[in-house]
């Protein structure tokens, strides 16, 4: 079976970009033949909020890369198209994630499919975007109207994809482990390497910093009077995507300085695995989610999560399992960071953070994916009949 995977892969940086290359391997490792079409140009710089879209690693081995689409070119889009159309892959796999991407994605997979043989599936992270914008609603509904099926990640998106389309095989796969991110690591060896002190217990905040994430939120719950004293610090770890200055009031005004902890750059895929070590809880107090590859970073080292009752994440973790599920509320938050070391948790979510692991396996994905494909074939034989 021939793959074309349409989405970010290196030069480009991040979440996305990484679980590409691991589903690209994952496909290799089952005998299929796959390659990426990435981006020449992916977003123009004036609307890109991060110091770089691109990583300064190693292109991965094992993996047909080839930078070809340029967001904001229909001709691009054409060629493109046209190109794809004419090597007639057995599924055009289209990682779709925010609107802006609509015209360009949706148009190469309309034209890849006039050759009436190859299908379009769509990997998506999200339909109704974390951070809304004109015209969100028109450009998505013009995406999916070009493909045959569907992938999601939470039910949270399955639901929304069908507000659009309830017309085409959709399945449900949970984003599986990052375990490209290696293992875990000794905790001494993990904070020596961050020069972190090991006298204090950690707890972590990882990722890109915007709005819908809750950093605010997170920091008002540390500033709960229950949390002094206890040896407690605050490590937040990712890029501002946004005015740093709010946040950094919050912790002025909360005498928090020597308590938080900040590594406000990008981290980098081989120093991810020591803040996930180091750390006794992850905590992701969002105000929004479909789903998360944080979570999945938290699972593959063993580390129990702090989540809150929004989008998918809550279908991720169990709740006094794995983890917390809480309302997006620094009251909320704290209590449950209270109750995490007043009784002495950690031991005994760790091990059921272990034990759920089977849950989120890339061959899961894969299998989901080629389960649309066929479903999407009998679509088309019971249309024919």
């Amino acid at each position: 079976m021939k793959i074309t995977f349409l989405g970010p892969a290196y030069p480009y940086r991040g979440g996305i970009a990484s679980f590409n290359e691991r589903l690209a391997k994952q496909f290799s490792s089952e005998f299929m033949d796959v390659d990426i079409r990435t981006f020449w140009l992916q977003y123009p710089g004036i609307l890109f909020p991060g110091k770089t879209q691109f990583a300064d690693g190693k292109r991965p081995s094992g993996i047909r890369i080839t930078r070809e689409l340029n967001s904001i070119n229909p001709f691009n889009w054409i060629r493109t198209g046209i190109r794809i159309n004419k090597e007639r892959p057995d599924i055009l796999l289209v990682r779709y994630w925010i609107p802006f991407l609509a015209p360009c994605l949706g148009t190469i997979s309309k034209i890849a499919r006039y050759n009436k043989y190859t299908l379009v599936i769509a990997i998506t992270d999200n339909i109704i975007p974390h951070e809304k914008r004109i015209f969100d609603s028109q450009l998505t509904k013009y995406f999916l109207k070009n493909i045959d099926g569907a992938v999601v990640m939470s039910d949270t998106v399955r639901k929304e994809l069908e507000s659009f389309r309830n017309d085409i095989p959709v399945r449900l796969a949970p984003h599986p482990l990052f375990d490209n991110y290696g293992r875990a690591m000794d905790r001494t060896e993990a904070l020596k390497a961050l020069n972190l002190d090991p006298n204090y217990r950690y707890l972590l905040f990882f990722g890109l910093i915007r709005h819908y994430k809750g950093l605010d939120l997170l920091l008002r719950a540390f500033a709960d009077k229950r949390l002094r004293n206890k040896g407690l610090r605050l490590i937040i770890a990712g890029e501002f995507y946004e005015n740093a200055a709010p946040y950094k009031e919050i912790i002025r005004e909360n005498d928090l300085e020597d308590e938080i902890i900040l590594f406000d750059h990008f981290i980098k895929d081989n120093e991810v695995g020591l803040f996930f070590s180091a750390a006794d809880l992850v905590v992701q107090p969002y105000r929004s989610a479909s789903q998360s590859g944080i979570t999945q970073i938290a699972y593959q080292f063993n580390c129990p999560m702090l989540v809150t009752n929004v989008g998918g994440l809550k279908e991720i973790v169990s709740h006094m399992k794995c983890g917390y599920v809480v309302k997006p509320d620094p009251a909320d938050i704290s209590d449950a960071i209270v109750d995490f070391y007043d009784n002495n948790r950690r031991q005994t979510f760790s091990y059921n953070v272990k034990r759920a692991k089977d849950r989120f396996s890339w061959g899961k994905m894969t299998g989901r994916i080629i389960e649309v494909f066929y479903n999407c074939l009998l679509q088309q034989l019971i249309k024919a009949m």
